[in-house]
């Protein structure tokens, strides 16, 4: 079994809400194996202007593959209304928007992955201040 820390974010809607209804489907995905979470952290949009975030940190344990926990999030994002795909702008850089979810995949234990569809360590680790922050506080 590996931890896995997990990056939740939303800036529509009930943000709280949103915030406890994907924690709710991930305890229930990762069978209540959940070690620790964060307090919330409000920051604002990166990349784009938009309305403020709510951030956290989730740990839980799991021996599941790394392609079947992003199957496990995307899931949950959709069923909580994400519609959105990834867009990219010429450059190759990523283009962000608002949204009612965001699931992403930080750290996984010690493993490493980079496919076309997931990098683990996740790169926002390093690029995004608030998401060092918000590690620190599991310490």
């Amino acid at each position: 079994m590996r931890l896995l820390y997990l990056l939740l974010g939303t800036n529509l809607g009930d943000r709280q809400a949103n915030i406890d209804a994907a924690l709710a489907a991930l305890d229930k995905a990762f069978c209540g194996r959940r070690v620790q979470l964060t307090p919330v952290l409000e920051t604002q949009a990166c990349g784009f202007d938009g309305p403020p975030f709510l951030n956290a940190v989730v740990v839980y344990r799991s021996a599941r593959k790394p392609e079947n926990i992003l199957k496990i999030c995307k899931s949950i994002e959709r069923s909580m209304g994400r519609t959105d795909p990834p867009e990219y702008a010429a450059d190759g850089s990523r283009i962000y928007h608002d949204r009612i979810i965001d699931i992403d995949i930080l750290m996984y234990g010690d493993l490493a992955v980079r496919t076309p569809t997931l990098t683990i360590p996740h790169p926002q680790v390093e690029s995004r201040p608030f998401v060092k922050v918000l590690l620190e506080q599991l310490k």
